[in-house]
C-alpha cells in the first residue's frame, strides 16, 4: 500500500510536471500549450484577462495555507508520535509502555509495525521524515501569516480557478510526499491509538506522555545532511520573508500604481520570492538525503512551476517599465 501510495504521488508530480516543460519550449507549434497553461497559471499583475469566468479572488491564497498548516500539523504529530512509540533511535527495542500495552490489549498494531520499527535504517527515516515535515511545517505557518498580513491583495486581482485547485493540491501532496516511507503506518498505527481511546477509554495524556526529551531527542541524532538541508531551507526562507516584505510595499500608498521593486534578490532576478522558494525545497531535498524519489519530483515540478511563472512575470515587468533593469533576469541569477 505505501508503494502505491508512492506511485500514485510520483504521477501526479510527472503529470504536472510535464506540461510545463512542453509549454516552455520556444516553437510557434507550442504556442497554443503555452497558452492555456499561461491562462491557468496566471494571476493579479499577469492576468491579462478582463473576464472573470472560471476565476476566484487572489486573496484565496490564503487558503492554500490555512490546508496546508492544518494538514502539515496533522502530519506532523502523527509522524511524530508514531516515530516515539514505534521508531526509537536509542534502542532497537520499542518503547516499554507500547509493547506492554500491546502485549496485554492484544492489539495488531505491534505486530504490524515489529519488523519494521527493529530496522535502523527504517528508523531514521521515520525520524528523518520527522524533520521534514518539522521544517515544512515552518514553511507553511509563515506563508499563512504573510497572505493574511503582509500582502495587500487588490480587490481586482484574480486567479483561474485550475490555478486555485492546483494549489490546494500541492499543499496536501507536498507534505504527504515527504513522509511516503512511513505515511500508510502512521496513518494505520494513529486509527489503532484512536479506537483503543475509544473502545478502552483511555485517556490521551496517557498516549501523548510527558516525556518531551524523549520526543526531541531523537532528531539532534540525525546526520549532517539533514542538518546542511536545513541550514540551505533556513537560506531560502530568510530570503523569501525579505522578499515578500518588499513585494507587499510595491504599491505606492493610497493608489493600485505597481512599483518596480528593489532590495535583496531583486537586484538579481524579478522573482527572487520563487527562488527563495526553489532553494527551500533544495534544502527539503538535501535533507531527505536525495533518498526517495517522490521527494525528486516535488523539486522537480516546483523548478518547473516557478520558473514557468518567473518567465511570464518577467515578460510583464519588461511590458510595464521602460527603465526596467535589464541585467535582471527572471528566476536564476547571470543565467535565466
Amino acid at each position: 500500500m505505501e508503494v502505491g501510495l508512492a506511485w500514485l504521488l510520483r504521477a501526479a508530480w510527472i503529470a504536472g510536471t510535464l506540461p510545463i516543460l512542453v509549454a516552455s519550449i520556444p516553437s510557434s507549434r507550442l504556442s497554443p500549450v503555452h497558452g492555456v497553461l499561461s491562462g491557468f497559471a496566471s494571476r493579479g499583475k499577469t492576468r491579462q484577462s478582463s473576464s472573470q469566468k472560471l476565476t476566484v479572488p487572489q486573496s484565496f491564497f490564503s487558503h492554500f495555507y490555512l490546508v496546508a498548516v492544518v494538514w502539515t500539523t496533522i502530519l506532523l504529530l502523527a509522524t511524530w508520535h508514531y516515530a516515539y512509540k514505534m521508531a526509537p533511535l536509542d534502542s532497537v527495542s520499542l518503547h516499554y509502555s507500547t509493547i506492554a500495552s500491546h502485549l496485554t490489549g492484544g492489539s495488531h498494531i505491534f505486530s504490524l509495525h515489529k519488523s519494521r520499527s527493529t530496522s535502523a535504517q527504517h528508523r531514521h527515516r521515520v525520524w528523518r521524515s520527522v524533520f521534514l515535515l518539522l521544517l515544512m511545517e515552518l514553511h507553511v505557518m509563515r506563508r499563512l501569516y504573510e497572505t493574511l498580513y503582509v500582502f495587500n491583495y487588490s480587490s481586482s486581482a484574480r486567479m483561474h480557478i485550475f490555478g486555485y485547485l492546483t494549489g490546494l493540491f500541492f499543499y496536501i501532496a507536498a507534505p504527504l510526499s515527504l513522509c511516503t516511507c512511513c505515511a500508510v503506518e502512521v496513518f494505520n498505527f494513529t486509527a489503532d491509538q484512536v479506537a483503543e481511546i475509544n473502545v478502552e477509554g483511555r485517556d490521551l495524556l496517557s498516549i501523548t506522555g510527558s516525556d518531551w526529551w524523549g520526543y526531541v531527542k531523537p532528531i539532534t541524532k540525525l546526520g549532517w545532511f539533514e542538518w546542511i538541508g536545513a541550514a540551505i531551507f533556513i537560506w531560502g526562507w530568510v530570503h523569501q520573508c525579505r522578499c515578500h516584505a518588499i513585494l507587499g510595499s510595491v504599491r505606492k500608498e493610497r493608489t493600485s500604481e505597481y512599483q518596480i521593486p528593489h532590495g535583496d534578490w531583486f537586484e538579481l532576478v524579478s522573482s527572487p520570492h520563487y527562488l527563495a522558494e526553489m532553494v527551500i525545497y533544495a534544502g527539503l531535498l538535501v535533507a531527505s538525503r536525495g533518498a526517495d524519489f517522490t521527494v525528486w519530483l516535488l523539486f522537480e515540478f516546483v523548478v518547473a512551476n516557478l520558473g514557468f511563472a518567473a518567465a511570464e512575470t518577467q515578460r510583464w515587468y519588461l511590458h510595464k517599465f521602460e527603465d526596467y533593469p535589464r541585467k535582471r533576469r527572471a528566476y536564476l541569477p547571470y543565467i535565466y
